[in-house]
């Protein structure tokens, strides 16, 4: 898998390039400035890009107007953001119309290597992976909205927020697969969503009715 990374702090940018070769990816460019990311990704057509969100030259939030650039003018590179901190907003315009190819995860989490490689496959792989304060940060503004789910089919709607599948929420819940898809039914039901085998669906339509409402 062939990824850029975007981050202005060397030292930050020369460990996730260790811990992305470690994994056996291929890091074909990095960049320090916004700019720079957007054309190195135009002319390198990685798999992934990986940016932070604040970077020069203004440094607030340069990076993810880059990741949104990326996704409008490089049709086919996934994009996974980096912060310090959860925006509500700028996931809602990372995200856009579609959460197909897209990460929006903060920081720490790169010291999992294993699980931040895992997200990045994901994300490559068309999948979405939200960090699960980011996810819960969605939530929080929808109240109204999960205030009939109980407080297990809130869990996994978090869950399934995140990118996970059935058998993945199963195993961090410690229930069946079977109750999985039960409590997932009871949640589309709740918010109005038409059920779908294609699990990968059904994770865009649950990030959508997170992010497309208004504040």
């Amino acid at each position: 898998m062939r990824v850029v990374i975007g981050e202005d702090e060397a030292l930050l940018r020369e460990g996730l390039v260790l811990v992305l070769e470690r994994a056996g990816m291929e890091v074909v460019g990095t960049a320090p400035d916004a700019d720079e990311v957007v054309e190195l990704t135009r002319r390198c057509r990685p798999d992934v890009l990986v940016t932070d969100i604040r970077m020069p030259p203004t440094n607030t939030d340069d990076g993810l107007r880059a990741a949104v650039r990326v996704r409008a003018e490089v049709p086919g590179t996934a994009v996974v953001v980096l912060s310090q901190h959860v925006q509500r907003r700028y996931a809602r315009e990372l995200l856009g119309d579609s959460a197909a190819g897209v990460g929006y995860l903060l920081k720490y989490r790169i010291a999992d290597g294993a699980g931040f490689c895992d997200d990045l496959r994901r994300v490559a792989a068309g999948g979405t992976a939200l960090d699960p304060e980011v996810a819960a940060a969605m939530m929080s503004r929808r109240d109204d909205a999960i205030a009939e789910l109980g407080p297990r089919r809130r869990q996994v709607l978090a869950l399934i927020a995140e990118g996970r599948t059935n058998s993945g929420i199963a195993r961090r819940l410690s229930i069946t697969e079977k109750a999985v898809v039960a409590h997932s039914s009871g949640i589309y039901d709740a918010l109005g969503l038409a059920v779908t085998d294609d699990d990968h669906r059904r994770v865009l339509a649950v990030v959508r009715y997170l992010t497309d409402r208004p504040s």
